[in-house]
Order: C-alpha cells, then structure tokens, then sequence
C-alpha cells in the first residue's frame, strides 16, 4: 500500500509542478493541501484501487486515533497524539475510568441483586 500511494503521489507532484524532497517519501513529502487533494482523489467513488485506499485511511485513522498497541492507560501517560487530540479522559489514580454522570442524565437500569462489590456478575 505504501508503494502504491507513493506512486500515485509521484503521479501527483509530476502532473501538479510539485517538487519533492528526496530525502522523505513522495507522499510525506507532497504539502498538506496537495496531500489533502491526493487523498480526495484515491477516495473518490469509482476511483481505481478504491477499496484499498479506504482500508490504508480506516488503518491509519484507527491507528491515530487509539493506540491500539499500547494499553490506553500507558498511551494516556505517554501522551498518544490521537487520544490527545480526541480528547480522551484519563483515567482515575487508580487506573480506572469511572464515569458519575450517566450519558442520558439519568440511571439505565437497576444494578442486578448479585452483583459483586467488584461490579462484576455472580
């Protein structure tokens, strides 16, 4: 994938008047707005490789966005640019997310009678 959408960025810069440093790959090294612009292109609807460039931008954006190498509490304290820029909480001081107000202001439904101390089921 990546020597696919390197090509298609070389293609870019030719037929755009773009020159490209050779010290970085052609799609690092294309401007933002011409990145911006090749991406549109790869993901147009009936565009040719479609379906693999919609994969390589689900990859990169799940990638971004959670640090799914790494347990989100190590992320959280390395400061992973993509849950830094969601904005994902942190967890408590002991590890844990705990969240007090419930998302619908209001409880969901009663906790079950044999429920541990723990949370979890018996």
């Amino acid at each position: 994938l990546a020597l696919l959408v390197n090509t298609r960025a070389l293609v870019y810069a030719a037929t755009h008047g773009r020159i490209l440093l050779p010290t970085q790959p052609p799609f690092v090294a294309l401007r933002f707005t011409d990145r911006t612009a090749l991406a549109g292109e790869l993901l147009t609807p009936g565009a040719p490789d479609r379906q693999l460039y919609v994969l390589l931008a689900l990859f990169a954006a799940a990638a971004f966005d959670t640090a799914a190498h790494l347990h989100t509490a190590v992320a959280i304290r390395q400061r992973h640019p993509g849950l830094s820029w969601i904005g994902f909480p942190a967890p408590g001081a002991d590890g844990l997310w705990r969240f007090p107000d419930y998302s619908y202001g209001r409880r969901l439904a009663s906790e079950h009678p044999l429920t541990t101390p723990g949370g979890h089921p018996a």
